[in-house]
């Protein structure tokens, strides 16, 4: 076994805080609307230049193993306040960092460190519960949204506009992905209704050969969960939907022999304008998936022998309807389903619960994208720029601004710039510690609230002291210093 490096008392705690400090003031620069980029060399690849706290904040590691177990202490705190909120990491670790030095110095002036602790936690519960009273609901402002948004991507007001118009498209139960685009320009992208990716299983469905699609107005949609070969099975059915005249989307595990042969014939002679598709999703997904379409399409029920209904037995009642469905060569696109509003919450309420309860990170990312197909579509923003190293910088951006955007809508918004941090102080004088070391606790946050203000100050270059002590004297909870103008 290895031997271990013991370190006690002054010596050790000097080289955490050196640890503490390196990460610290690597992150810190990044702070506020004024603050500068850092450029991380990669070993293989082009450098990455970021304005992220949490992404400089993970390329740090320290020669010393001391101080590198402090730089990974405050390294956890930018981790964990990136993967709950999605933002904010820089001022966490300002906070961090503000507290650890001001406990250092109780904790060397002779105070208990557990009392400490104590006194800090009683001070961090007082704000956290401050912020939640102050904080404004956002009410799906979209005015709002692009601020929080333009903030959080330094203040790139293209990018705020951007995501309050995907969250105003799609909802905040939609899915907004970020990609890549082939060009310099950043676009915004939306999918209407419900999309999975799965194409026409023959092109002699197309309807519309210039776009090589196949759209279906006024629709049935027939939703089974095995394979389709045989005519006979089918036959009823399709009878039926020729009487009635209307189009007829298929979509089943696979289609294929004499029933996908009958089905383009028939589509080629005009008796019957029909299309077949092969379900999204592999096993139990792909059940789940099917009775997602059929909710939002109204059908009672996929039709399938484990619910006792064979397909020969089908009616036009067990089939689902669409005012619009375009089919294209990867995707289908169901737009305007007949289902009853009742019936499409109470399956986003079920999924919703399932994402609660799931404790993959993949699932409920599949779990996610079922809940937004349901509630209203998906938005892709298409990040464009000049080069590589422009392009992921830019990417990382609009990814906070979205995780930014979507922690405002849920829980609210508060004074930026430091301020709402600062007003909590007050808050503090109700706080009672049970011996003097918890009131020194108490106080170790209250300094430490000032900090990220400062820091923005600093990095804006003004005197920081100046700028908190004229925020202090407001009675004003809205008033704060602008670094920006």
């Amino acid at each position: 076994m290895a031997a271990k490096q013991l370190e006690f008392n002054t010596e050790a705690r000097a080289r955490l805080k050196r640890g503490v400090d390196q990460l610290a003031e690597a992150v810190k620069i990044t702070l506020g609307p004024k603050g500068r980029n850092v450029v991380i060399d990669k070993k293989f690849g082009n450098p990455t230049v970021t304005k992220d706290g949490v992404t400089v904040a993970k390329e740090i590691e320290l020669e010393d193993p001391v101080e590198n177990m402090g730089a990974q202490m405050v390294k956890e705190v930018a981790t964990k306040t990136s993967d709950l909120a999605g933002d904010g990491t820089t001022t966490a670790t300002v906070l961090a960092q503000a507290i650890f030095r001001e406990g250092l110095k109780s904790v060397t002036a002779g105070s208990n460190p557990m009392s400490l602790k104590r006194g800090i936690d009683r001070a961090v519960e007082a704000v956290v519960e401050d912020l939640k009273k102050i904080s404004v609901p956002t009410s799906g402002n979209k005015k709002d949204i692009a601020q929080v948004g333009a903030i959080s991507a330094n203040n790139d007001q293209e990018i705020g506009k951007l995501i309050a118009d995907a969250m105003e498209k799609v909802g905040k139960d939609g899915v907004i992905t970020v990609e890549e685009a082939k060009g310099l320009e950043t676009t915004l992208e939306t999918v209407e209704g419900m999309q999975f990716d799965r194409g026409y299983l023959s092109p002699y469905f197309i309807t519309d050969p210039e776009k090589m699609e196949a759209v279906l107005e006024d629709a049935y949609v027939l939703i089974h969960d095995k394979k389709i070969s045989s005519m006979k099975d089918l036959l009823p059915i399709l009878e039926k939907v020729a009487q009635a005249g209307r189009p007829l989307l298929l979509i089943a595990e696979d289609v294929e022999g004499e029933a996908l042969a009958t089905l383009v014939v028939n589509k080629l002679r005009g008796t019957l304008k029909v299309c077949a598709v092969k379900a999204p999703g592999f096993g139990d997904r792909r059940k789940e998936m099917l009775v997602d379409i059929s909710v939002l399409t109204g059908a009672p029920q996929v039709i399938s022998e484990e619910m006792g209904l064979k397909l020969e037995n089908a009616t036009l009642n067990d089939l689902g309807q669409a005012k619009r469905i375009v089919i294209d060569k990867d995707n289908t696109t169901i737009v305007g389903g007949k289902g009853k509003s009742e019936a499409i919450q109470g399956r986003i309420k079920e999924i919703k619960a399932a994402i609660e309860k799931s404790t993959s990170d993949y699932d409920k990312e599949k779990l996610q994208e079922r809940l937004a197909k349901l509630a209203g579509g998906v938005a892709v923003i298409n990040v464009g720029a000049a080069t590589e190293t422009e392009m992921k910088e830019k990417k990382a951006r609009v990814e906070d601004a979205l995780h930014a955007t979507r922690a405002a809508v849920e829980e609210g918004i508060v004074p930026g710039g430091g301020v709402a941090l600062l007003w909590c102080q007050k808050g503090l004088d109700k706080v009672r510690g049970t011996d003097d070391d918890e009131k020194i606790g108490v106080d170790i946050v209250r300094r430490s609230l000032e900090e990220p203000m400062r820091m923005i100050a600093q990095n804006a270059g003004a005197e920081a002291s100046i700028v908190v002590g004229k925020v202090k004297e407001s009675k004003d909870k809205n008033f704060g210093y602008n670094a920006q103008t």
